[in-house]
């Protein structure tokens, strides 16, 4: 009897690594920051609209949904981001989570997108503006999945794919407001 729970111990402990790959995609983290040379307060009048994406070089057009629908509302204010781009109209659509005007932080996810657009699933950020020594610290932080949810995703929607889509957004934005704003020494 022993040897037999002995024997299936082995077993599940050999069968975890084909497990652990079966799995499927990690969730990936990114943040970036930058210190700008302005106020907490003027950076945030720019940035903590929920209705307003125009500081963003990406962003051609905010329109919440549905038309007059609330900005700051939690899980009722819902935007659709529309992007620049050659042809069509391509979007992202993100639901306010919480908004925190004391603490200078809103967060959202994104409820729809085409991978094609942005190669992400499950995506869910925060943007805050902190206070660092009298300047404007931007905090931009997101949590996702890769646009292929299986094992062996094509090189367009894999973890690296998404990474990068992500990082060049918020690179693009940050280099936005410090171009509006300069940087802080």
């Amino acid at each position: 009897m022993m040897q037999k729970i002995l024997g299936l111990a082995v077993a599940a402990t050999l069968a975890l690594p084909l497990g652990a790959q079966a799995h499927g995609p990690a969730r990936l983290k990114t943040e970036q920051s930058v210190v700008l040379d302005a106020t907490p307060d003027e950076v945030w009048q720019v940035i903590g609209k929920f209705d307003d994406m125009g500081w963003h070089p990406a962003v051609a057009r905010t329109e919440m949904t549905p038309e007059g629908a609330p900005a700051d509302v939690p899980e009722e204010s819902t935007r659709v981001l529309h992007l620049k781009a050659e042809s069509g109209d391509p979007t992202i659509t993100e639901q306010l989570m919480s908004i925190d005007p004391d603490k200078r932080q809103y967060k959202y996810m994104i409820t729809d997108v085409a991978v094609e657009v942005l190669p992400v699933t499950n995506y869910s950020s925060t943007i805050q503006v902190k206070d660092k020594d009298g300047h404007a610290e931007v905090v931009w932080k997101a949590g996702f999945y890769r646009g292929f949810p299986n094992n062996d995703p094509p090189a367009n929607l894999n973890d690296d794919a998404a990474m990068a889509a992500v990082n060049g957004i918020y690179q693009a934005g940050i280099d936005a407001l410090v171009e509006r704003f300069g940087k802080a020494e």
